[in-house]
C-alpha cells in the first residue's frame, strides 16, 4: 500500500519536476557562458568563479522555493542575463573589490524600490493586454526555434515534435517530459551528447571584501540596476500578471534585492524575477491547475540549489546537451503559453492595436540606450494605447 502511494505521488509530481528541470536547463544553457565572461572581465580567479556560481545557485534556489511557497504562485527567479552582458564589458579593468561594491549598490537600490512600493505603483498602470502581448513577443523566438531547428536536426527535433503532439492527445500532462526524454534517447543514440565536456568540480563560497568607487558605482552599479529592472523585473512581473497571478510586486522585488545584498560579497551580482523560464513553470503542461503550478517553481529552486553546489560540473553537464535539443524543448514547453498570451492580448478590440505594437516591438529585438525590447514594447504599446484612447463623455 505504501509503495503504491509513493509511486502515485511520483507520477503526480513528475510534470512539476520536469517543468522545473527544463526551466533550469534553459536558463543555464542560454546564459551561463555570459556569467563566465563577466567574472573573467573582473579578473576572477578559478575559486572566485566557483564562488560566483555557488552564490547565484544558492540565491536563485532559496528565493524560488521561499517565495513560491509563501505566495503559492510559480515565482521563478534568475540572475540578470542582460546585467551579466553589461558586466562582461563594464568590469574590464575594474578591481574585484569595486565590482562587489557595485553589486551591493545595485541590490540595495532594488530592495529599496521594492519595499517602498514604487515598483507596484508603476506596474499597476500596465494593461493586462500589453503584459500578455509583451510575453508573447518575448517567447516568440523560442516557439520559432523549435521548428527552425528541423532543417539541420530532422531526426532529433522531428522525433521530439511527434512525441510531443502524440502525448498532447493521449497524456497531455506528460507531453513536455516525454518529448524531452525522446530527444535524449535520439541524441544519445546519435552520439550528440558531448560527455567529454563534463568536468567534476564542486563550488565553495569565497568572501570578497567590497570596495566603493564613485565612478564604478555610477558607471557599473547604476546601469546594472536599471538594466535588471527594465529588462528582467518588468517582464518577470508581467509574466505573472499575464498568467493570472496577482502576487504583490513589492515583496518580490524587495526580497530578491535583499538576497543580492547578502550574496554580493560572494559573487551574487544580481537576482530578479524570471520571465522566459518562469513561463515554463506557469504553463498548463506543468499542471492543469494554476493553483498547483507553484510546485514546478519549487522544484526549479531545488535544481538551482544543486547547480550552486555542483557549480562548474552542472554547467558543463547542461552544456553537453546538443543545442537543438535545448532549443526544441524550450519552444515546445512554451507553445501553450504563447497561445494563451496571444489570446489575452487580442481579446479586446479597443486594445488590439496597442497590443500588436507591443508584441512586434518586443519580438523585434530592438535595443535603445542599452535597454532591451521587452521594456520598449511596453513603452510603445502604452503610448499607442494612450493615443488611441477615446475621451470619456461628460454627463450633462
Amino acid at each position: 500500500m505504501g509503495n503504491q502511494y509513493a509511486a502515485s505521488g511520483i507520477v503526480r509530481h513528475f510534470p512539476h519536476v520536469a517543468a522545473g528541470f527544463i526551466a533550469v536547463l534553459v536558463g543555464y544553457t542560454s546564459s551561463a557562458a555570459i556569467v563566465f565572461q563577466a567574472a573573467h572581465a573582473a579578473g576572477a580567479t578559478p575559486s572566485q568563479l566557483a564562488s560566483w556560481l555557488w552564490a547565484l545557485g544558492l540565491g536563485m534556489g532559496v528565493t524560488c522555493i521561499a517565495l513560491s511557497l509563501r505566495y503559492r504562485a510559480p515565482i521563478l527567479t534568475a540572475w540578470s542575463t542582460p546585467g551579466a552582458a553589461l558586466l562582461a564589458t563594464g568590469l574590464v579593468g575594474v578591481p574585484m573589490r569595486e565590482a562587489i561594491g557595485a553589486f551591493l549598490f545595485a541590490s540595495v537600490l532594488m530592495a529599496v524600490l521594492g519595499f517602498s512600493g514604487g515598483f507596484e505603483r508603476i506596474m499597476r498602470h500596465v494593461p493586462p493586454s500589453l503584459s500578455a502581448a509583451m510575453l508573447a513577443g518575448i517567447l516568440l523566438r523560442f516557439g520559432l526555434g523549435a521548428f527552425s531547428m528541423l532543417g539541420n536536426n530532422l531526426a532529433l527535433v522531428g522525433t521530439m515534435i511527434v512525441v510531443f503532439f502524440a502525448a498532447r492527445r493521449l497524456w497531455p500532462r506528460y507531453a513536455v517530459p516525454l518529448a524531452f526524454l525522446a530527444g535524449l534517447v535520439v541524441a544519445a543514440a546519435s552520439g550528440s551528447i558531448a560527455t567529454g565536456e563534463i568536468r567534476w568540480q564542486l563550488s565553495a563560497p569565497e568572501l570578497m571584501t567590497p570596495g566603493f568607487s564613485f565612478a564604478t558605482l555610477i558607471g557599473v552599479g547604476l546601469p546594472l540596476f536599471v538594466v535588471t529592472l527594465a529588462t528582467q523585473n518588468v517582464p518577470g512581473l508581467a509574466v505573472l500578471r499575464a498568467n493570472g497571478y496577482a502576487t504583490p510586486a513589492s515583496p518580490l522585488l524587495g526580497w530578491t534585492g535583499v538576497t543580492g545584498v547578502v550574496l554580493a560579497p560572494f559573487g551574487g551580482f544580481s537576482f530578479n524575477l524570471a520571465a522566459i523560464t518562469a513561463a515554463i513553470c506557469m504553463s498548463r503542461d506543468a499542471d492543469p491547475d494554476p493553483a498547483r503550478r507553484y510546485l514546478a517553481a519549487v522544484w526549479a529552486g531545488g535544481f538551482y540549489l544543486l547547480t550552486g553546489i555542483g557549480g562548474a560540473t552542472v554547467a558543463s553537464l547542461l552544456s553537453a546537451f546538443p543545442q537543438a535539443l535545448v532549443v526544441a524543448i524550450a519552444g515546445l514547453a512554451l507553445l501553450g503559453t504563447i497561445a494563451g498570451s496571444l489570446t489575452t492580448a487580442l481579446a479586446h478590440e479597443e486594445e488590439r492595436d496597442a497590443a500588436v505594437v507591443t508584441f512586434l516591438v518586443t519580438a523585434s529585438g530592438l535595443t535603445l540606450f542599452g535597454i532591451g525590447s521587452a521594456f520598449w514594447g511596453l513603452v510603445f504599446g502604452y503610448a499607442v494605447s494612450h493615443a488611441l484612447r477615446r475621451p470619456q463623455k461628460v454627463a450633462a
